[in-house]
C-alpha cells in the first residue's frame, strides 16, 4: 500500500497515475468492476458503479476480489464508506431469484422479508405479482420474466435468474476443428456461457467472437436464431459456420431485406426485425417461427431498443450476446444486463494481444490547424454544425495524403463519417470508396480485393465499423467519425487487430482539428482507447513527414 497507482475516493472514483510501474497490473484487475470515466495523459480516472460491481459478480468476483484489488494497488487505506459500500451493492446480487416450481410455475424468491416487502409495494412490478403461495415466494406471469428483471434492476435489486430454459428443437451441430482448435479464452467463454445459461462475452474484434458463437451452438445442439448489424455480416457469419461447423447449406438461413429464409439456424438482421408495417413490425413471426433454443445477439452493444421489448418475451430461451464493448452510446446498458443477461465472460484486448492472438496496435491523434478561413467560418458557425466543419475541414486530405504516403506498401483503410467528405477522399487519393449506397456486391468484391492486396487503399464510411473481416488491414486513418463514439472507436480499432501474417504492428491514426469541438469528442475516443490499455501518442500535423 506504500506506494500504489490507485487513489481511492469517498465519491467511489478511483484515481490511476499511468506512469507508475503497476499502472497496467492495477488497471487489469480495476477494469473487471469500474468504469472508465476520464483518460487524459497522466491520471485516468474510473468510477466504481452499481452495474459494473453486478456484472463483476454475475461473473464470478465477489466483493473480497475487488477489495482485495483496491487494497493492493492503493496509495492510501480504502475509505471505509466505500468498503462497506462495496460489500452492500454486491451483496444486493442474488437475494432475489427467480425460480421454477416442480409445477413449472415461475416465482420470485427471497429469504429477506424486508425485500419482498419493499418490491410489493412498488407499483411498476406490484402488477407482475400474481400471487403468494408462500411467505418467501411471489407467483409471476411467464411473459413478466424479463419485464420483472428490468424493474427490479431500476430499484436497486437484480434477480438473478435461475428459472432455466426451453431446450428447443434439438439440431444436430458439431464443430469441425481440422487445421485449427478454439482458444483457450474462447473455450472458456463458452463454458462460462453454457453453465449460466445466458448472458454476454466481451472480447475484442479480430478474438473470435463468432467462433465463441459457433461453439455455444455446438454445446447446445439446438435451433439457433443469429441477429447480426446487416447483410454483409449474416454472410461472413453464414460463411463462417460453413467453415467451422458440421452444418451444411441447406441448414442455414438468411432472413434479410432480401431474402426471408426460415431453416434450423437462422441468420436475420436488426433492420428486418424493427421494420414496420403499417405501424406495426412485419416480421415478429420470425421470433416463434420454429422453437429456438439459442438466440444469439452479435454486437449487443448495438442493438436496437425495439428489439429489448422484443427480448423481454424471449427469456424462456438461451440468449448469447457478443461485444467487443459493453458501453452503449443510448445507456442501456441496464437492460442488456436485465434482458439478454449479466457479462459472463471478458478478456483484455492487450491480454489476448500478449498471447499473439491479436495483432498489437499503436494509436495516434493527429492535431490539424484550420487555416484562418475556416477558423472564421467555424466560430460563425451555429453549434449543431460546428461538428461537421471540423470533422470535414479540408485541411485534413493533405495530412492524408501524407500518411498514406508514409506507409506505402502497407493495407489502408481511410475511414470517414460523410458521404460528402469520402467522395472528396476518394478522388483526392484515387482510390476505390465504400458506402452505404454500394451495392451488396460491388462491397464483398473490393474487400475481397483488398484482402488479396490487389488494392491496399480504400476509403469507407461508417459501413465497414461492423463485422467487416479483413485481416491484412495494417493501417486505419479516421478523418471522421459519430462524435467522438466509443463503440465506434472499438469497431474501428478493431479493423486492425485481427493478427497479421507479416506479424506487423497496426497503426491507428485519428485527424482532429486543433481548439474545436472536434478535439473535445476525442477525449471519449481516449477513453476507450484507455480502457483497452492502449496508449494515445498526440501529434501535430506539420510534423508528419510523407
Amino acid at each position: 500500500m506504500a506506494d500504489g497507482p490507485l487513489i481511492v475516493q469517498s465519491d467511489r472514483t478511483v484515481l490511476l497515475e499511468v506512469a507508475h510501474p503497476d499502472a497496467e497490473n492495477a488497471r487489469h484487475e480495476l477494469a473487471i468492476f469500474a468504469e472508465l470515466e476520464r483518460a487524459p495523459e497522466h491520471i485516468h480516472t474510473y468510477r466504481i458503479t452499481r452495474l459494473g460491481l453486478w456484472n463483476a459478480r454475475a461473473a464470478g468476483h465477489d466483493s473480497d476480489d475487488m477489495l482485495a484489488t483496491l487494497d493492493r494497488w492503493s496509495r492510501f487505506p480504502v475509505p471505509p464508506s466505500v468498503s462497506i459500500d462495496i460489500r452492500e451493492t454486491v451483496g444486493r446480487y442474488g437475494r432475489l431469484v427467480i425460480e421454477r416450481t416442480e409445477d413449472g410455475e415461475l416465482v420470485l424468491r427471497s429469504t429477506d422479508a424486508a425485500v419482498l416487502a419493499e418490491i410489493s409495494r412498488n407499483k411498476r412490478i406490484q402488477p407482475l405479482l400474481i400471487g403468494k403461495p408462500t411467505p418467501e415466494t411471489f407467483l409471476i406471469d411467464a411473459w413478466a420474466r424479463g419485464h420483472i428483471k428490468q424493474e427490479l434492476l431500476k430499484i436497486g435489486w437484480p434477480a438473478e435468474d435461475l428459472a432455466g430454459y426451453t431446450p428447443g428443437t434439438p439440431h444436430p451441430i458439431d464443430l469441425e476443428e481440422s487445421g485449427w482448435t478454439l482458444r483457450p479464452y474462447q473455450r472458456q467463454a463458452v463454458d462460462i456461457f453454457t453453465e449460466g445459461g445466458s448472458g454476454v462475452v466481451v472480447l475484442p474484434c479480430g478474438a473470435g467472437k463468432t467462433l465463441v458463437g459457433a461453439a455455444a451452438m455446438a454445446d447446445t445442439k439446438t435451433t439457433t436464431l443469429i441477429l447480426v448489424t446487416n447483410t454483409v455480416s449474416a454472410r461472413q457469419w453464414r460463411d463462417e459456420l460453413l467453415k467451422r461447423t458440421s452444418l451444411t447449406p441447406e441448414e442455414i438461413g438468411e432472413y434479410s431485406g432480401q431474402v426471408k429464409e426460415v431453416k434450423p439456424v437462422t441468420i436475420a438482421t436488426y433492420q428486418i426485425l424493427t421494420a414496420k408495417r403499417k405501424g406495426e413490425y412485419a416480421h415478429l413471426a420470425l421470433l416463434d417461427a420454429l422453437d429456438w433454443g439459442l438466440i444469439v445477439y452479435d454486437e449487443v452493444h448495438l442493438l436496437p431498443a425495439p428489439v429489448f421489448k422484443l427480448t423481454a418475451d424471449l427469456q424462456a430461451r438461451r440468449r448469447l450476446g457478443l461485444t467487443a464493448t459493453l458501453v452503449r452510446e443510448d445507456g442501456r446498458e441496464g437492460d442488456v444486463f436485465s434482458l439478454i443477461g449479466p457479462k459472463r465472460f471478458d478478456a483484455p484486448w492487450k491480454e489476448i494481444e500478449a498471447q499473439g492472438f491479436i495483432s498489437p496496435a499503436v494509436c495516434y491523434e493527429v492535431r490539424v490547424d484550420l487555416p484562418a478561413g475556416d477558423r472564421l467560418e467555424y466560430a460563425a458557425a451555429a453549434d449543431d454544425e460546428r461538428y461537421r466543419l471540423a470533422a470535414t475541414a479540408h485541411a485534413k486530405i493533405g495530412v492524408v495524403r501524407r500518411l498514406v504516403q508514409r506507409h506505402a506498401g502497407e493495407r489502408i483503410l481511410v475511414i470517414g463519417q460523410y458521404l460528402d467528405q469520402i467522395d472528396i477522399l476518394a478522388e483526392a487519393l484515387d482510390a476505390p470508396k465504400i458506402t452505404g449506397a454500394t451495392p451488396i456486391d460491388e462491397r464483398e468484391e473490393l474487400y475481397q480485393a483488398f484482402r488479396e492486396g490487389s488494392i491496399e487503399l480504400l476509403i469507407v464510411s461508417k459501413v465497414a465499423n461492423f463485422s467487416i473481416d479483413l485481416p491484412e488491414a495494417s493501417v486505419a486513418i479516421q478523418v471522421s467519425g459519430s462524435f467522438g463514439s466509443r463503440q465506434e472507436e472499438a469497431q474501428r480499432l478493431g479493423r486492425l487487430l485481427r493478427p497479421k501474417e507479416s506479424g506487423n504492428t497496426a497503426s491507428f491514426y485519428t485527424l482532429i482539428a486543433r481548439d474545436t469541438v472536434d478535439q473535445d469528442f476525442a477525449q471519449n475516443r481516449q477513453r476507450f482507447l484507455a480502457e483497452q490499455g492502449y496508449s494515445y501518442t498526440i501529434l501535430d500535423a506539420d510534423g508528419i513527414a510523407a
